[in-house]
């Protein structure tokens, strides 16, 4: 049985959760990129208009990659929490990996 595109990004955010390599919530998220901590932000595609838009600032503010994926529940089911709308990889290891499942996912 193959693994679909969308089960290999939620296994990469469970480890990068259980490697401490990813925040989660608005606050958090935030913080990450003002410390400079964050390398790529991560929003839920069915998260709230004014969401994805804070997103999008914090992103250009802080030169960083935005991407849209997911659902709130598998967001924040990969993360062992409840409902997640925004998350950050704070590793370049993690964030290169996503954007390489992200790329095959559009070349398809």
């Amino acid at each position: 049985m193959a693994i679909t595109a969308e089960q290999r990004i939620t296994n990469l955010l469970s480890m990068a959760q259980r490697a401490r390599r990813i925040v989660s919530g608005s606050f958090v998220v935030e913080q990450a990129a003002k410390e400079k901590k964050a390398v790529m932000l991560l929003v839920a595609a069915d998260a709230a208009d004014e969401t994805k838009k804070n997103g999008r600032k914090l992103a250009d503010k802080y030169g960083l990659p935005y991407t849209e994926l997911l659902d709130r529940e598998s967001l924040g089911g990969c993360l062992g929490k409840g409902f997640r709308a925004i998350a950050a990889l704070t590793d370049d290891g993690f964030a290169k990996r996503l954007g390489e499942l992200l790329e095959d996912l559009h070349m398809r």
